[in-house]
């Protein structure tokens, strides 16, 4: 018996839309749980090397809950590319300032490096507050595990 992979136009085809709330949930747990939905893994047709996952919403992603001392100590790194251009910035700071960010960069840190995890990084539409112009794909709730 052969194995079966999936095809592109298959993955593309079956591709289904999820929302979850972010309301009070940690940032990692929330973060792998996507991550786990952009890149399939949840359906019994993964291949690892086609983007077959689903798209994701997260809502609410002002209301994130960082555990411990994180808030405070947490440093969000970048480099400009020009000498002395390390640019450093405190998680609360960017939780006030841009609070997509803080997950778009968790869920991007769990997705692989390359083409294919570009693409799956444009699968994940994160919002402040509770609306989302994504109704008329008629997204599907999930649950983040506690």
């Amino acid at each position: 018996m052969a194995t079966k992979f999936t095809s592109k136009e298959d993955a593309l085809k079956n591709s289904k839309w999820w929302i979850v709330d972010a309301t009070n949930v940690p940032v990692g747990r929330l973060a792998s749980q996507v991550a786990t939905l952009i890149r399939g893994k949840h359906r019994p047709d993964y291949t690892p090397n086609v983007d077959g996952g689903d798209f994701v919403i997260v809502v609410n992603a002002e209301k994130i809950r960082f555990t411990g001392d994180k808030l405070a100590k947490k440093m969000y790194r970048h480099h400009t590319g020009f000498m002395g251009g390390l640019k450093e910035i405190v998680a609360q700071k960017l939780l006030t300032t841009n609070p997509e960010r803080v997950i778009e960069l968790a869920v991007a840190g769990m997705l692989p490096e390359g083409i294919l995890g570009h693409r799956m990084k444009g699968k994940l539409k994160v919002y402040v507050g509770g609306e989302h112009p994504h109704a008329p794909q008629m997204p599907q709730e999930f649950k983040v595990a506690a």
